[in-house]
């Protein structure tokens, strides 16, 4: 294993040896293929089975099998974790990632999936309720409050919405009052809680364990 403070290899070196380069032989006659791509090589994060497409041709086939569920997270102070969340999201192919209070959020987190996520903005609580109502969707809050469900134990809905509070304070009265439910995760350390976008993580996994095929792609 290169040392990392040893090994002088260009970081431009590094990332040549990340997905694929040009295509090799004819090039495909299907329009969901990128000519650019095939031409120069596809060095984007995505699954194989993706390598060559254009961004609208991903998102198209994504679009045919989303699972039914929602993530919604507060952002009231431009949370960091965002970016985790809608990459997460992605991984485990959410319907859609929902940003509540300011719209602007760090991308950098998301390592480019939100072009292939869809992410909407509610300006406040009372708007993502006002969706998932007319949705049919429940709001499943996730956090360690005062008579909480063990979210190990819990039988989450096969559509539904799992929201998560900003970043330190948790959620805020407004997301507890709205809540159908509240469900926590199990902890065993000193600390009070864990950071909102692994929280986010382990949500995701727990739905999926429970509704997903355990095929992948």
């Amino acid at each position: 294993m290169a040392d990392p403070e040893t090994d002088l290899t260009p970081p431009e070196a590094v990332l040549d040896t990340v997905g694929v380069g040009p295509w090799p032989g004819t090039w495909p006659q299907d329009d969901r293929y990128d000519p650019e791509l095939l031409e120069h090589g596809d060095r984007r994060n995505v699954v194989d089975r993706y390598r060559y497409w254009t961004v609208e041709a991903i998102v198209a086939d994504l679009d045919t099998r989303r699972h039914p569920f929602h993530v919604a997270i507060e952002n009231w102070r431009h949370d960091l974790n965002i970016g985790t969340v809608v990459r997460t999201a992605n991984a485990f192919l959410a319907e859609a990632v929902h940003v509540v209070g300011k719209k602007r959020w760090n991308r950098r987190g998301a390592m480019v999936t939100d072009r292939y996520q869809h992410v909407r903005h509610h300006p406040d609580v009372a708007s993502l309720v006002e969706w998932a109502r007319e949705a049919g969707l429940p709001l499943l809050a996730v956090d360690n409050l005062p008579g909480a469900r063990p979210l190990e134990t819990a039988e989450l809905p096969r559509a539904c919405v799992l929201l998560f509070g900003q970043e330190g304070s948790g959620l805020s009265a407004e997301a507890r009052d709205a809540a159908d439910g509240v469900l926590s995760i199990a902890q065993y350390g000193s600390t009070r809680s864990i950071n909102a976008g692994v929280a986010a993580g382990i949500a995701m996994h727990a739905w999926i364990r429970l509704h997903a095929s355990s095929s992948s792609g």
